[in-house]
């Protein structure tokens, strides 16, 4: 199971990318994959060939209209089942005794 953690903006559009970052968002929300978004990135769950094909929509929908994408990708794979996403957070805050505000 993979974890993707990704931020994609267009870097000649202006100071506000907003627009463009809800189309990504409207691709990674319909494809049906789990995923936790942040301020700062995405983060997706599931098998390689599913989170892939997910960030190559979204790059495939902002090089339509935007000449440069920047794109950062941290990638962590683990065999196993998925629910990573929250069982990750679960196990640190077992470990610290209380809920953290995440």
């Amino acid at each position: 199971m993979v974890l993707l953690e990704f931020a994609m903006a267009p870097l000649t559009k202006g100071e506000s990318v907003s627009p463009f970052v809800a189309r990504s968002l409207d691709i990674i929300d319909k494809s049906g994959v789990p995923y936790q978004l942040t301020p700062m990135g995405t983060i997706l769950e599931g098998e390689w060939h599913e989170v892939i094909a997910v960030v190559s929509a979204c790059f495939e929908a902002m090089s339509a209209d935007c000449d440069r994408v920047g794109t950062n990708i941290k990638i962590d794979y683990r065999a196993g089942p998925g629910g990573r996403l929250q069982s990750k957070l679960d196990s640190v805050q077992q470990k610290l005794g209380r809920t953290l505000s995440t």
